[in-house]
């Protein structure tokens, strides 16, 4: 006798593309990627947010944009559901997130930062995440124009992680604390 383990997609009861956008499953977080250069990297924050149930994604200065053959690669299709813009000037897009009221969060190793797992985060206002690029990180403007920090913890000899790895760890962390 054979029984299924895995679960099917099917009983998933997975939101289609195309109700993505208004699905009572989202929560009030975007993810600003700030100069990323890697597609791949890109579409994989696609993939994450998805699953995550993140509203949007603002693709910054040197980030590529959908459509393109490489982030398609990574994202799978989550592109196409996840909400995007593209801001050529991070700061403008940080201006009209702070005019939206949103609450801005860079995630990086940075003074007085918030421990994600171990610090809890305000969740009165939407959120942004900034994300750096894949070698400087957050620029050091755009910081100084953030609310406050997030800090992934980290225990081995290198201090830093792959920027879609960093996305997925924080997009994790603030939707969970936004869903209690």
């Amino acid at each position: 006798m054979s029984t299924q383990i895995k679960t099917t997609t099917q009983e998933m009861a997975r939101v289609e593309a195309s109700e993505y956008r208004t699905s009572t499953g989202l929560v009030p977080v975007v993810v600003v990627l700030d100069n990323v250069r890697s597609k791949n990297n890109i579409g994989s924050v696609f993939r994450t947010a998805d699953a995550m149930g993140i509203r949007e994604i603002y693709c910054c200065g040197i980030t590529a944009t959908p459509p393109d053959r490489d982030i398609h690669k990574t994202a799978l299709g989550a592109e196409d559901s996840v909400p995007f813009c593209y801001s050529e000037d991070i700061h403008a897009a940080l201006d009209f997130l702070k005019g939206a009221d949103y609450r801005i969060y860079a995630v990086e190793l940075a003074h007085n930062s918030l421990i994600l797992g171990k610090d809890s985060i305000e969740t009165d206002r939407p959120i942004a995440l900034v994300l750096g690029n894949e070698i400087d990180g957050v620029q050091e403007s755009v910081l100084e124009r953030c609310d406050g920090f997030l800090e992934i913890p980290q225990y081995g000899s290198k201090h830093s992680l792959n920027v879609s790895c960093a996305a997925a760890i924080a997009m994790w962390e603030v939707s969970k604390q936004l869903r209690i």
